[in-house]
C-alpha cells in the first residue's frame, strides 16, 4: 500500500526553457522549439558548410513571421556582400535596413593596430553592438564569424577571458543570439576550443563529400535545458533557404486508411480483392529491364490524377519528355494531368544530390506540392550514391513519412535476375504493403510476360500468374494457359486456344454427323413401323371379316333349324292352334 500511494504522488511540473523560433524549416522540430531565448548558441562547421547562411535566416525569419527586429555583425563580410550574396534566396536586406528591422554592421579588426598598442578588449565592440541593439529594439542578434574577432590576438589568457565576457554580454542584454564559429582541430568543435563550453546550444554543420556526392549534415551537439534530436540530419540550401529534414521515425504509430485506390488497370484490381491498394500504403514494383514497371507506375498515376488527385512523379532513369511521349503509344495522354496541375514531374540523376539531400528535396516538394499519390522510378539507380544499406534507411524514413501524411506511393526497382528468392529490390519488399514482380515468360522462341502479387497486407488477393499485355489501348491482364509443359503465353498461348477452338469444331462437325445418322435411322425405323403398323391392321381386319362371316352363317343356320323344326311339326306360320 505505501509503495502504490509513493508511486500515484503527484511530481512537481517541471520548469520549461524558453524558446526562440528559428523559422528554419525543421530545425524547429528537431530543437524542440527553437534556440534558447535570451542565451548565445554556437553554429560551427568548415567553410563553406552553411553558417553564415543559416545565422541570416534566423533573423530574416525572426522580423518576417514575428517582426523581432535583428542585428547582423559581420567580421568577415561587408554588408553590400552580405546582401548580394543573399539576394538569390528571395531576402532583401536593404529593404528590411530601411524599415529599420534590420542592422547590418561591419567590423574591421586591425591586427596591426593590436600589435602596437599591445592591448585588447571588447569595450569598444560592446558599445557598438549595444547601439545597434537599442536603436532598432532587436532581439536578436548575430555575429559572424568569431575567429575573426580575435585574429590578432596571441593570448590565450586574454582571449578566454574576454570571450566569456562577451557571452556574458549578450546574455545580459536578454537577446537569443547566434555566433558562429569555423571548425576547430581533432575534437576540437571550434578553433579557440572554448566557445563550445560557454554556449547554451552547439550546433554543428558539416559539408562532406563521399565517392564524388557532396551532403550537407547538421548535430545538436549540446543544447543545455532541453531534449534535441541527437543524430545527424541532412539540409538542403536552395532558393528557399534552408531546409532540414528530421530522419529519425522510431515509432511505428502511425494513422492507417481502408480507403482504396485503384491501380489504374482493372485486372490488377480485380486480382487484388476487386479494389485496388490501400490509401497511404506502400507499393513495389520490381522486374528486370524492359518488363513494364515504368508503365504501371504511370497508369497508377494516371489514375490518381483523373480522379482529381495530386500526383509527385520523381524520375531518376528518364525524362519527363520521354515519360509523356513513350506513355502515348498506349494510349496514355499524361500532358493534360500536367496542364491542369495534378501531375508534376522531377526528374534527375541521382549523382545530383547525396541520398539525404535527396530525401530533403523529395520531402520539401511533398510538402508544398501536398499529392495523394507519389512514385519513385526507379529506386535501384538511387543505388549509385549510396551503398544497399544506406538506401534502405533512406527509403525507411521516406515511406515512414509518406505513411504519416497519408500519401500512397509507389517504387519500381530493377531486378538483376529472374530468380524470386534473390531480387535486387534494395531490402524494402519486406517493408511495403503490396509487392507486384513483373519477370520475363520465357518458351517456344518467344519472350513474353507474367506479373505475381508476391504480397498485399490486409487483404485477399489472387495467388495466380497473369500475362502482362502492354498494348495500344492500355495495359492488361489476361490468364495464363497450363499446357502439357507448363505455362503457356503469348503466342504459344494463341496457338493452344487456336488449337482448342479447332477441336471444338472438328468435336461439333462430329457430333453434328452422329445426330444427322440417328436422325436417318430414326426415319427409317419410323417408316418400318409404319408398315407394320398398317400390315398389322390389314391383317386385323382380315381377322375380323372371318369372324364376322362365321357369326353370320351361324346365326342364318339357327334361323334355318327353327324354320324346319316348325315346319316338320305342323305348325303354319301365324296359326294360333
Amino acid at each position: 500500500m505505501t509503495k502504490e500511494i509513493k508511486n500515484n504522488k503527484k511530481r512537481p511540473a517541471s520548469i520549461q526553457l524558453k524558446k526562440t523560433l528559428t523559422g528554419i524549416t525543421g530545425l524547429d522540430e528537431i530543437t524542440g522549439g527553437g534556440l534558447p531565448a535570451g542565451r548565445p548558441s554556437l553554429i560551427c562547421g568548415e567553410a563553406g558548410c552553411g553558417k553564415t547562411l543559416m545565422s541570416l535566416e534566423f533573423l530574416v525569419r525572426g522580423i518576417l513571421d514575428h517582426n523581432e527586429p535583428g542585428v547582423f555583425m559581420a567580421f568577415e563580410e561587408k554588408s553590400e556582400e552580405l546582401a548580394l550574396n543573399v539576394a538569390s534566396l528571395g531576402f532583401d536586406l536593404e529593404k528590411l535596413q530601411e524599415e529599420k528591422k534590420l542592422k547590418l554592421d561591419y567590423v574591421h579588426i586591425d591586427r596591426a593596430e593590436i600589435e602596437e598598442t599591445g592591448e585588447y578588449d571588447l569595450d569598444g565592440l560592446f558599445i557598438r553592438l549595444g547601439y545597434a541593439i537599442d536603436n532598432i529594439g532587436a532581439k536578436r542578434v548575430v555575429l559572424d564569424t568569431i575567429e575573426n574577432l580575435f585574429s590578432g590576438l596571441s593570448n590565450q589568457a586574454i582571449l578566454r577571458a574576454e570571450l566569456r565576457r562577451l557571452f556574458h554580454w549578450l546574455k545580459e542584454k536578454g537577446v537569443t543570439s547566434i555566433i558562429t564559429g569555423e571548425r576547430g582541430e581533432g575534437a576540437s568543435l571550434t578553433r579557440q576550443g572554448l566557445e563550445e563550453y560557454v554556449s547554451d546550444c552547439v550546433i554543428l554543420l558539416d559539408h562532406r563529400v563521399i565517392n564524388q556526392i557532396s551532403t550537407r549534415r547538421l548535430r545538436i551537439v549540446k543544447y543545455r535545458g532541453s531534449m534535441h534530436g541527437t543524430n545527424e540530419y541532412p539540409f538542403l540550401i536552395d532558393e528557399d533557404g534552408i531546409s532540414v529534414l528530421p530522419v529519425t521515425s522510431l515509432k511505428l504509430e502511425k494513422e492507417v486508411s481502408s480507403e482504396r485506390v485503384s491501380s489504374g488497370i482493372p485486372a490488377l484490381d480485380k486480382m487484388l480483392s476487386g479494389q485496388g491498394f490501400f490509401k497511404g500504403g506502400s507499393i513495389l514494383v520490381s522486374g528486370t529491364a524492359g518488363t513494364g514497371k515504368t508503365s504501371i507506375a504511370a497508369c497508377f498515376a494516371n489514375e490518381a490524377c483523373s480522379r482529381g488527385k495530386k500526383c509527385l512523379y520523381f524520375a531518376f532513369e528518364e525524362s519527363p519528355r520521354q515519360i509523356i511521349r513513350n506513355m502515348r503509344s498506349i494510349n496514355m495522354d499524361l500532358q493534360k494531368h500536367i496542364d491542369n496541375g495534378l501531375l508534376e514531374f522531377h526528374a534527375s540523376r541521382p549523382t545530383l544530390h547525396g541520398l539525404e539531400q535527396h530525401l530533403v528535396s523529395i520531402h520539401k516538394l511533398i510538402k508544398r506540392f501536398k499529392p495523394e499519390a507519389v512514385v519513385l522510378d526507379p529506386i535501384t539507380n538511387l543505388i549509385t550514391v549510396g551503398s544497399v544499406s544506406e538506401v534502405k534507411a533512406m527509403l525507411i524514413r521516406l515511406i515512414d513519412f509518406l505513411q504519416e501524411e497519408q500519401i500512397t506511393v509507389m517504387f519500381t526497382a530493377l531486378s538483376l535476375n529472374t530468380i524470386v528468392s534473390e531480387q535486387t529490390d534494395e531490402g524494402v519488399s519486406s517493408l511495403v504493403d503490396a509487392w507486384l514482380l513483373v519477370r520475363d515468360i520465357e518458351f517456344n522462341g518467344e519472350r513474353n510476360r507474367g506479373m505475381y502479387i508476391m504480397k498485399s497486407r490486409g487483404m485477399k488477393h489472387s495467388n495466380q500468374v497473369r500475362e502482362f499485355i502492354i498494348t495500344d489501348n492500355g495495359i492488361d491482364l489476361v490468364d495464363v494457359y497450363l499446357g502439357p509443359d507448363g505455362i503457356l503465353t503469348g503466342s504459344a498461348r494463341e496457338a493452344q486456344k487456336l488449337q482448342e477452338k479447332t477441336g471444338e469444331i472438328l468435336k461439333n462437325n462430329a457430333l453434328n454427323m452422329k445426330d444427322r445418322e440417328i436422325d436417318r435411322k430414326r426415319k427409317v425405323l419410323e417408316a418400318k413401323i409404319a408398315s407394320l403398323q398398317t400390315e398389322f391392321e390389314s391383317a386385323e381386319e382380315e381377322l375380323n371379316k372371318i369372324y364376322v362371316e362365321e357369326d353370320l352363317i351361324k346365326q342364318v343356320s339357327a334361323e334355318n333349324r327353327l324354320e324346319m323344326l316348325r315346319k316338320r311339326s305342323g305348325e303354319t306360320p301365324g296359326n294360333g292352334n
